[in-house]
């Protein structure tokens, strides 16, 4: 393990931060710190970094809400940018959106990787920008009494499913479910990052 001095700040005394959520390894966004914000969040054991624009400290969430809890800090190879792993109380964009990295510069349609991450924006993108003759657009109209009603009977559908032992079935129903879900999700702004985090502090108290 390497010693603090050994960290490279720059002429400003200041030193990159890429922030990654600890449980998905998204890149949540991108910061600075000088010596005493660094020194600040190996104490208190949450970020907090040194506004160039304010000229000041600046603890992540402490108007928000949104907090990022330090699981672990990487220094990279010239030891001049650090790599900081967080479980985080909510968004880490100003925007609301989970990440600050969501406007596209370029894709290789060819390496088009699905992720249920990529599923939730393209549903909210379809909420914020309704797209006519879109069944999600449709139930966001019909509102959150239809997106329930689904929900309840693509629940019963793998019920059905898993029932008569069909494999093959009981993936397109659970599909189907996972999709309302993420729709419900949507309504109720509630973000991917949540589940995943709810889900991980059972797995560590049943541990």
């Amino acid at each position: 393990m390497i010693s603090l001095k050994d960290l490279e700040f720059d002429a400003n005394g200041l030193i990159p931060a890429v922030i990654q959520d600890f449980f998905t390894d998204k890149v949540l966004m991108v910061a600075y710190m000088n010596r005493q914000s660094l020194n600040i969040t190996l104490e208190e054991g949450y970020t907090c970094f040194f506004s160039r624009s304010r000229n000041e400290l600046w603890r992540k969430g402490a108007t928000s809400g949104n907090r990022q809890r330090v699981v672990e800090i990487l220094a990279d190879c010239d030891t001049d940018t650090l790599l900081i792993k967080v479980q985080k109380d909510g968004p880490a964009c100003h925007t609301g959106s989970e990440s600050c990295f969501f406007n596209e510069v370029y894709r290789d349609e060819q390496e088009d990787r699905f992720t249920i991450d990529r599923l939730y924006s393209l549903i909210l993108d379809r909420k914020k920008n309704p797209k006519e003759g879109s069944y999600t657009n449709y139930l966001f109209e019909k509102g959150i009494e239809k997106i329930l009603k689904k929900v309840g009977e693509e629940d019963a559908e793998v019920i059905i499913a898993a029932m008569k032992g069909s494999h093959t079935e009981t993936v397109y129903e659970i599909s189907d479910l996972c999709y309302h879900i993420l729709v419900l999700m949507v309504e109720m702004e509630i973000l991917p990052g949540e589940i995943v985090n709810e889900l991980a502090s059972r797995h560590r108290v049943k541990q």
